[in-house]
């Protein structure tokens, strides 16, 4: 190596180091990869859902003085230039972070310690044995009959029916109004609507290559974008021996009211 090219080389400057973001987030978007099985602690063989779950970087933080509200945006995906338009790329570049393809916002009580630019350490937000709210687009069917999307029974094909197996039967449609009450469970379009799966346990975290395993179904087919939140839902579980315990405690209550009812 010529004197020239060690003077360059000793005066680039180094990468400067990636912040991670406050644990305080418990917040990720990812990309669903499919189903596999692990195997726990104990032995047994699970059915997971994969997801690739970052990495996601802080792209805005919204304050109460200046939004009226306090969120974290964000990214996740990279995104080329040439695919987005002048007010998206002016945006990206204003805030100071490469452009993303995907911006999802989670609100949180503070948000002191976030700054844009700063990335999400799975391990420091997730663990095994977490819960976790999953949410995204489930699979779309197209245009489907009122069997298929509402999960009628069907109606007998004997007696002359055998035109009315499938229909979806009476509409009241003669009543007093004389017409189709809005509401009415009929043919329509099936699915690609965001549902969300709650409690989900945290099977296992990969940290390294952003991925997250978790125990049961994800919402969506293959590649399909969704959000992990930790769970809404009381977190501790119940035992046989505590639910027994509050089912007698609450019989017991009951007798004694109506035995109290009774003398009265």
């Amino acid at each position: 190596m010529s004197e020239e090219n060690t003077q360059q080389s000793a005066a680039a400057p180094a990468p400067a180091a990636v912040k991670a973001a406050p644990a305080t987030l418990r917040f990720v978007i990812g990309e669903k990869l499919g189903m596999t099985q692990v195997f726990d602690d104990k032995g047994n063989l699970n059915a997971v859902s994969v997801v690739k779950a970052g990495p996601c970087k802080v792209v805005r933080v919204r304050t109460q003085e200046k939004d009226g509200y306090n969120a974290v945006a964000l990214g996740f995906g990279e995104q080329k230039e040439k695919k987005l338009n002048k007010p998206d790329l002016g945006n990206f570049k204003k805030l100071g972070v490469s452009p993303v393809k995907y911006i999802k916002e989670c609100r949180l009580a503070d948000v002191k310690g976030f700054e844009t630019g700063q990335i999400i350490d799975l391990n420091a937000i997730f663990k095994p044995g977490d819960y976790v709210d999953v949410q995204g687009k489930i699979k779309g069917r197209g245009f489907a009959g009122a069997m298929k999307r509402h999960g009628f029974a069907g109606q007998p094909a004997s007696h002359g029916a055998s035109d009315r197996e499938r229909a979806p039967g009476g509409l009241a449609s003669r009543r007093s109004l004389g017409k189709v009450l809005s509401g009415q469970r009929m043919a329509g379009h099936y699915g690609f609507t965001t549902a969300t799966i709650s409690k989900i346990e945290v099977a296992k975290i990969d940290a390294e290559n952003n991925l997250i395993f978790l125990k049961g179904s994800v919402p969506g087919a293959k590649g399909t974008i969704v959000s992990v939140l930790e769970t809404s839902k009381p977190k501790k579980r119940v035992t046989t021996a505590q639910s027994q315990k509050l089912s007698a405690s609450k019989t017991a209550n009951i007798k004694a009211s109506a035995s109290a009812t009774k003398k009265k």
